[in-house]
């Protein structure tokens, strides 16, 4: 398919990699449904892509409150006069270790709840209904065909103080295989891409010696960016025999 020819939701698209998608999304002329808890950013994002050739929609989005998914789906089918594709991108993170025990005190500290259940409301459970819903109306438009790309990490393979985060990326990835082959007869291709560490707004907020450390990992010698990761994500859109595979773009760093 050409980048021109979609009508597709982008999900935590109000900065970082999801700015960027719907940004070049529109720049090759596709219509953008942008869907994003802050408001303010979304805004920012209409404003800036007034003269590109596509257009980009925008409505605040939760995607762990399943009212608002559908809302939003319903909504973006008719701002954009139809919907055929979406790029699953929100999330967030609580990292922790499960069980930690203090050097100091020997006190054992444990993983909230709170903290397991946001990361998986939002990256998993949020992720997945969004893709039912799409897929849904999707199917009752007979909108194909379409195609959905999954934002997952290379931390699905395991990383320390990651439970909750590891847990929802790598069931984002297996179920990619999974709705590729349930969506297949209806023309509906599903792919992911895990990025490695990427220059966002989440990955500004991490402990400098951390971020060092891990930028001295990676391979390539250099933190990725979003772009980085829109290559692969527009690889997935145009490539009508890429389906059911998950993409590593992560400089060669191994977690």
């Amino acid at each position: 398919m050409q980048l021109s020819d979609f009508k597709i939701i982008v999900t935590g698209a109000a900065s970082g990699m999801g700015a960027h998608f719907a940004t070049r999304l529109a720049e090759a002329g596709a219509q953008v449904a942008a869907g994003d808890v802050n408001e303010t950013g979304l805004a920012e994002l209409v404003e800036a892509g007034q003269k590109l050739p596509g257009a980009i929609h925008a409505r605040a989005l939760d995607v762990s409150d399943d009212g608002q998914i559908a809302s939003f789906v319903d909504w973006a089918h008719g701002a954009m006069g139809g919907l055929n594709g979406l790029i699953n991108n929100a999330g967030v993170l609580r990292d922790g270790l499960l069980v930690k025990k203090d050097r100091k005190t020997g006190e054992i500290k444990t993983m909230s709840r709170e903290a397991w259940e946001r990361v998986i409301s939002v990256n998993l459970t949020g992720a997945t209904f969004m893709v039912r819903d799409v897929v849904a109306k999707m199917v009752a438009t007979d909108a194909g065909p379409g195609a959905i790309v999954n934002i997952s990490s290379i931390a699905r393979h395991g990383n320390r103080g990651q439970s909750n985060y590891v847990s929802a990326k790598a069931a984002l990835a297996a179920n990619t295989l999974t709705w590729a082959r349930e969506f297949a007869p209806f023309g509906i291709r599903v792919g992911a891409v895990a990025p490695g560490m990427i220059e966002t707004p989440m990955t500004q907020g991490m402990n400098q010696k951390a971020r060092d450390a891990l930028v001295s990992a990676i391979p390539v010698g250099r933190i990725g960016e979003a772009e980085d990761i829109w290559l692969a994500v527009k690889f997935i859109l145009e490539c009508g025999y890429f389906n059911a595979r998950t993409i590593d773009v992560d400089g060669g760093l191994s977690m």
